[in-house]
């Protein structure tokens, strides 16, 4: 995915983090986030590297602005830094809790696009990295398309759309986020692509 490569101003060192893609199996996210609640930058660091992927996703599809996915994603970090003393990680996973600041600085920002001009859907989707600039072209128009597509369905269905292929996320996981059942949220998302299907279809 193509993005901005400078994407850290959120206070804390990054300069000797592990590769992008997780902890280490030796290595807790509670032992982490207790660390990070305790002001130790590289763990909070390590929080980041694990996640920003997958809320900058999930924003843009919900969104479906590059621009301002990465803004909000930054955004995002930025408040759960200043927040995490409040954290508790009995209450919810700290990967619910981000994707639930993610939500509200979502429907701010939808909030504040009903009083300004829209953006073109061509300019809206992130594309795919690639050095072909003609599969690049056929990316964007299927992203286009897509995103005009997916404006269509309900609420719930872009919810679990956004959560299951936009932050790659298990039924299970997406199922705790939004409290539905495992089996609702597979039926979501079978009536969920159905519509793409078909409003697709409609369009050709």
């Amino acid at each position: 995915m193509h993005r901005q490569k400078n994407r850290t101003p959120v206070n804390f060192d990054t300069a000797n983090l592990p590769a992008r893609g997780g902890f280490s199996q030796v290595q807790d996210e509670r032992e982490i986030v207790a660390r990070a609640q305790a002001r130790d930058t590289e763990a909070f660091g390590l929080l980041y590297e694990k996640y920003f992927d997958k809320i900058y996703r999930y924003i843009c599809i919900k969104i479906g602005s590059r621009t301002e996915a990465e803004d909000l994603t930054q955004q995002v970090f930025i408040n759960a830094l200043g927040s995490i003393g409040s954290y508790k990680v009995r209450e919810v996973p700290f990967s619910a809790w981000l994707y639930r600041i993610a939500h509200n600085l979502i429907v701010d920002c939808l909030r504040r696009r009903t009083r300004r001009p829209t953006v073109e859907l061509d300019e809206t989707m992130p594309l795919a990295a690639d050095d072909d600039p003609a599969a690049e072209v056929e990316i964007k128009m299927e992203s286009k398309e897509l995103i005009a597509a997916t404006k269509k369905l309900t609420a719930a269905q872009q919810e679990v759309l956004a959560l299951r292929f936009g932050a790659e996320l298990p039924i299970a996981e997406v199922a705790r986020l939004t409290g539905r059942t495992e089996g609702a949220v597979k039926a979501m998302q079978h009536s969920a692509v159905a519509a793409l299907r078909r409003i697709m279809c409609e369009q050709i």
